[in-house]
């Protein structure tokens, strides 16, 4: 095969776009746009719920893409024992990003307790998270991205759209990591900057995770 085929592009292409298009919803003008257009309480109920429903729609067609037009096979595991290990890698990916949600307030994350607040006429914007520390996030800032790649790239069989979604989301959880960090330090100040020094960015160090250093982080 070459280099990089047409179907290969069009993956990187779709999700760079998707990354473009988030990244402008996630920044400032958007938001104060989207307030003034309608109104600072409905955009403090609906915005992260329709960030997120927008996210979905713009990556649901991507995935059917890969599964629908797999392309050629860039890499097959055969070894039963392998395959095994590499689907469990797979599994404990999955797992330790759903108890990576469980750990955050996901009604928020989501944007379903925003929407909730609004109808019941309850005060808007919701009380600040305080800083996460615990639980996964005592070994790396990032779980949710580490373990969403720790279940996309140990694939027993690597097609080329597969592929270049790995390659497309890979880049995606990078660069938007760093927007999250100026985020949370815009959020948390000293707390956070403590908060990196202890612990790494994107790749669990679980020697220097302990429950001494975690408490420390927010003191």
């Amino acid at each position: 095969m070459g280099v990089i085929t047409n179907m290969m592009l069009i993956i990187l292409l779709a999700i760079a776009a998707f990354g473009l298009i988030h990244s402008l919803l996630a920044g400032q003008r958007v938001k104060q746009w989207a307030s003034r257009r309608f109104g600072q309480r409905s955009y403090e109920g609906f915005y992260r719920l329709a960030y997120n429903v927008l996210a979905a729609l713009t990556i649901l067609p991507v995935i059917a893409l890969v599964a629908l037009r797999p392309g050629a096979v860039v890499w097959q595991v055969d070894t039963p024992l392998l395959r095994l290990l590499l689907n469990g890698l797979r599994l404990a990916g999955a797992a330790g990003l759903g108890l990576s949600l469980i750990q955050i307030d996901l009604g928020r994350f989501a944007g379903l307790s925003q929407a909730l607040a609004y109808f019941r006429g309850e005060p808007l914007p919701l009380p600040p998270e305080p800083l996460q520390t615990r639980g996964l996030y005592r070994f790396v800032r990032h779980p949710l991205y580490f373990f969403s790649l720790l279940a996309l790239w140990p694939a027993p069989t690597m097609t080329e759209t597969l592929l270049a979604f790995n390659i497309g989301a890979t880049l995606y959880f990078i660069i938007g990591s760093r927007y999250e960090e100026r985020r949370m330090l815009a959020s948390y100040g000293d707390a956070y900057r403590r908060y990196q020094k202890q612990v790494p960015w994107l790749l669990p160090r679980f020697r220097h995770a302990n429950s001494e250093n975690t408490h420390q982080l927010l003191v």
